[in-house]
């Protein structure tokens, strides 16, 4: 399954299929299981979605639709959650009948975010931890519930918005290359009293989005120190690309975010100069938006132990923890 800090509902591809996409595992069948349960219309869990609505008498539907316009839509029940040997009843997950978008061949979405229907809320857990794996890799990624955070971790604190529960808003107080902090002012990162604004924790999100002005600081301040490397035509969002397809070793600066109290995480490179082909172009994993509200992405989190830790609202970044 996908983790996804940026939403809360749970959900699997189910049978039968109205449509769905192609997924590497068999696709769940609810007729195999002795503890799914169909919850009704005026449940709380039901009352709790965003988009629901009835059908087949008192059950209850559920919809959602992610940014990039994927979707999934089906039947809101309960089931029995195993992990590990540890069995979770009564965990509230939507079974999808009709599904598509960018999943990649996954079962599903695991909803990891701050919402009264994520899985980390119904599990009443106070911390959780991940750690993806580089893309490509034949290793699983990891998910830890209630475990400390490692003794190397980068923290910082974690805010939350009432407006939107759901998101993990960490505290960023500067984007630096090459060691030198760019000369972004701290409130562009910052929630203001609207709820507007900030810069969230989002697996789900491919790469690391920032508003117009910061992205092109920071692509040129990258690009002033690559100059010597020959460049290639962008790919998709991603409008910063190199052909490395001759070269064997190189170098290039690093990119640290910078939070409160002089913290700073480092980057490996691999993590923000990602290969996008066969062929040896390489592209500058960054992306700018319209949007004022900043993505900390899935690809500038691959490698590192992401901890969240609920009650003392912190986050933690660990590189190489994995």
């Amino acid at each position: 399954m996908i983790l996804d800090t940026g939403s809360d509902v749970t959900w699997v591809q189910c049978a039968p299929c109205e449509r769905c996409y192609h997924q590497l595992n068999p696709i769940f069948n609810p007729n195999s299981s002795s503890s799914y349960s169909p919850l009704s219309c005026d449940s709380p869990l039901c009352e709790s979605l965003d988009q629901s609505q009835c059908s087949n008498g008192d059950n209850c539907l559920y919809q959602v639709e992610y940014g990039d316009g994927s979707f999934t839509v089906g039947d809101f029940v309960t089931e029995t959650v195993t992990l590990g040997t540890d069995s979770v009843t009564g965990i509230a997950i939507g079974c999808g009948h009709n599904n598509q978008g960018l999943f990649t061949g996954a079962a599903g979405v695991l909803g990891l975010g701050g919402g009264s229907l994520s899985f980390t809320a119904q599990l009443n857990t106070t911390s959780f931890s991940y750690c993806l794996v580089d893309y490509g890799s034949e290793s699983a990624s990891t998910l830890e519930f209630d475990t400390p955070f490692p003794s190397n971790a980068v923290t910082a604190p974690l805010r939350f918005n009432p407006n939107y529960d759901t998101f993990y808003y960490v505290e960023l107080v500067g984007i630096g290359v090459a060691g030198e902090l760019l000369p972004i002012p701290e409130s562009v990162f910052q929630l203001d009293h609207d709820g507007n604004g900030g810069f969230i924790v989002d697996s789900g999100t491919a790469v690391t989005m920032l508003q117009n002005e910061v992205y092109n600081l920071l692509r040129d301040a990258f690009k002033r120190e690559t100059e010597r490397l020959p460049a290639a035509e962008g790919v998709s969002i991603l409008d910063t690309c190199y052909d490395l397809s001759t070269m064997t070793n190189v170098a290039v600066p690093i990119v640290s975010f910078h939070f409160p109290e002089g913290k700073v995480l480092e980057l490996p490179a691999i993590s923000y100069l990602i290969p996008v082909d066969s062929e040896g172009t390489f592209c500058f994993a960054f992306a700018p938006t319209n949007s004022t509200v900043s993505i900390i992405g899935n690809f500038q989190q691959q490698r590192t132990r992401v901890s969240f830790d609920l009650d003392n609202s912190l986050v933690g970044f660990s590189v190489d923890s994995c």
